[in-house]
């Protein structure tokens, strides 16, 4: 297993070998105790999920209010994402800026980000699916989204905006600056 910090504290990848033979292939994908000694955070998994999303299907930028924020811990196991980290800590150096990375089924790689970070990603193939770990559960009341397409963001998604399929709390998302004057980001309140 290998991690490497990413571009924004706080975001990190984490690569493990794959192994393959003529049944298939064998992959650890998650382990608490060597990712928690390398990252320096207690990662409580409260829940998992799963998702499946069409070519173009864009999910996010979504992020967590809750009282000890929402890390997550996130891979693709089958298709191809562009996955989105941004930066939603205004007292961070990094504060609205974003990074973006290829998750796939051959890769045998995933994403950590800690609390406070916003998430989001866009499926590259026909078919993606996308499980995760979360250190806090889904709360309606916390949770919150950025437009994916705040011009302020700037986030150069792969796909054109005529292939994206989009959820209507997403697309009409509020952006990072409205969110920031209205005490709904990390550590504004």
């Amino acid at each position: 297993m290998q991690i490497e910090p990413l571009a924004i504290s706080g975001a990190w990848l984490i690569k493990f070998q794959t192994l393959k033979d003529n049944r298939g292939f064998f992959r650890e994908w998650f382990k608490t105790e060597e990712i928690s000694k390398v990252i320096d955070f207690d990662f409580p998994t409260a829940q998992a999920n799963l998702s499946s999303s069409l070519k173009g299907t864009l999910r996010g930028i979504h992020y967590s209010l809750a009282k000890n924020g929402q890390a997550k811990y996130i891979t693709c196991v089958k298709g191809q994402i562009q996955d989105v980290i941004v930066d939603l800590r205004p007292s961070s150096l990094t504060f609205g800026r974003w990074i973006d990375l290829e998750l796939n089924e051959d890769s045998g790689s995933a994403v950590f980000i800690e609390p406070n970070l916003g998430h989001g990603f866009l499926s590259l193939a026909k078919s993606s699916i996308v499980v995760y770990l979360t250190s806090s559960i889904y709360d309606p009341k916390n949770e919150f989204a950025i437009n994916p397409f705040d011009t302020d963001l700037s986030i150069k998604w792969i796909l054109p905006a005529t292939e994206i399929i989009i959820s209507e709390r997403d697309k009409t998302a509020p952006s990072l600056n409205l969110r920031k004057i209205t005490d709904k980001l990390p550590g504004s309140n």
